[in-house]
């Protein structure tokens, strides 16, 4: 079946940086655009950066030069390192795999950004 787990969340002081992981099974991974989202407490799930299946990345504003997508087909895992972290950045952190049919997602992971 088709599953997304992500790991490597955690609590980190501001400033700090964290690199999520999503690994992919279940599905051809590299047919799929992946994404991260994320979703803090009472605010709606917002769509945090994206890459292509041929490694065209996307941002949202707050997060730009600061968060780094980056996908290995040959693992089967999608990246995002986030550096400089905000307590603002403190959600929980989905992955999301798409193609123009089909849509999967992960059951998240917590970053908690605070001193």
């Amino acid at each position: 079946q088709v599953q997304l787990v992500e790991s490597g969340g955690g609590l980190v002081q501001p400033g700090g940086s964290l690199r999520l992981s999503c690994v992919a099974s279940g599905f051809t991974f590299d047919t799929y655009d992946m994404s991260w989202y994320r979703q803090a407490p009472e605010k709606e799930r917002e769509l945090v950066t994206s890459i292509t299946i041929g490694g065209s990345t996307n941002y949202r504003d707050s997060v730009k030069g600061r968060f780094t997508i980056s996908r290995d087909n040959a693992k089967n895992t999608v990246y995002l390192q986030m550096n400089n972290l905000k307590p603002e950045d403190t959600a929980l952190y989905y992955c999301h795999a798409g193609t123009w049919r089909y849509f999967y997602w992960g059951q998240g992971t917590q970053v908690t950004v605070s001193s």
